[in-house]
């Protein structure tokens, strides 16, 4: 794998494939996305050799529980050799946090729902949280999952999100914005991802009371940065550069329960793929073939 930082070889993003998040029990979790928010079942198959060497971990082999929401997907990846447990007491201004953001039409019905599912616990408090016409007015609730990873629930007023997100659906829950991720410095993550094809589509400065409890730290600013890849298709990043940034993200294994990994589809890849890289604060990426028919597998 790609050393801390590095650049990935010369490539551009074109869409983010799917989100991979190492659990404990894929029964257990596919359970949980299921009914707390909504997410169906695609598939459960073992996770690629190739996909596996890149990321470090050949000799460990792997399954996935692939899951849809609207049109967005995450793969749940359960090792037969298990990781260290997610890190205790961990905070949203941690480097090593990556939320997933789940868009939703009816914030209220969404919580009810959420809250009437066991095994998660809250990292905002006091429920969900609209923030001020400065933030976007969005409204948002911050948890996580039976196995620590954090997930935000986000509303969007009229005028604020993509379009996607005011076309209706089934709901509440319709699919996946973005991936948040915090990191150390933004100017520094920003000339990481625009080496790999994404551009800056938004930017906010989030401080006060509300996004205090948000995120369950106080007092807090963030420098939040929006980006996307070359398609319209798929979730984006945000850049959650807190001020002063959390603890340092110690590199952990592939199959430690900490582990999320983006895969990136891309095009113009000068090296082989897939390839695995870490942005400047340890967080993972696997680039694959866009060519492939959109799956993510390698080339």
């Amino acid at each position: 794998m790609t050393g801390d930082g590095d650049l990935a070889p010369p490539a551009k993003a074109q869409r983010i494939l799917r989100i991979n998040r190492v659990v404990a029990d894929p029964s257990r979790a596919e359970a949980f996305y299921r009914d707390a928010l909504g997410f169906r079942a695609m598939a459960r198959r073992p996770v690629d050799g190739s996909m596996l060497a890149a990321l470090g971990a050949g000799d460990n082999p792997a399954e996935e529980a692939v899951l849809r929401l609207g049109a967005e997907e995450i793969a749940l990846v359960c090792f037969a050799v298990p990781g260290r447990p997610y890190p205790p007491q961990s905070r949203s201004d941690d480097l090593w946090f990556q939320h997933l953001a789940i868009v939703v039409s009816d914030m209220d019905a969404a919580y009810a729902r959420l809250s009437a599912t066991p095994g998660w616990n809250p990292i905002s408090g006091g429920g969900p949280q609209t923030l001020p016409p400065s933030d976007g007015a969005v409204r948002a609730f911050k948890f996580r999952d039976p196995d620590g990873h954090p997930l935000e629930l986000l509303w969007f007023p009229l005028g604020q999100g993509r379009a996607v997100w005011h076309k209706g659906g089934p709901g509440p829950f319709l699919g996946i914005d973005h991936s948040g991720l915090a990191v150390s410095s933004t100017r520094q993550s920003v000339k990481f991802y625009a080496a790999l094809g994404f551009s800056v589509t938004a930017r906010s400065l989030n401080r006060g009371p509300p996004q205090e409890r948000l995120d369950g730290i106080s007092p807090v600013r963030a420098v939040v940065t929006g980006l996307r890849p070359a398609s319209d298709a798929g979730p984006g990043l945000e850049l959650l550069g807190y001020e002063p940034a959390g603890r340092a993200a110690a590199i952990g294994a592939p199959n430690d329960l900490v582990t999320d990994w983006i895969t990136l589809a891309v095009a113009s890849a000068t090296g082989p793929v897939p390839h695995a890289l870490r942005d400047p604060d340890g967080h993972r990426l696997v680039l694959v073939d866009h060519g492939n028919g959109g799956t993510g597998a390698p080339a």
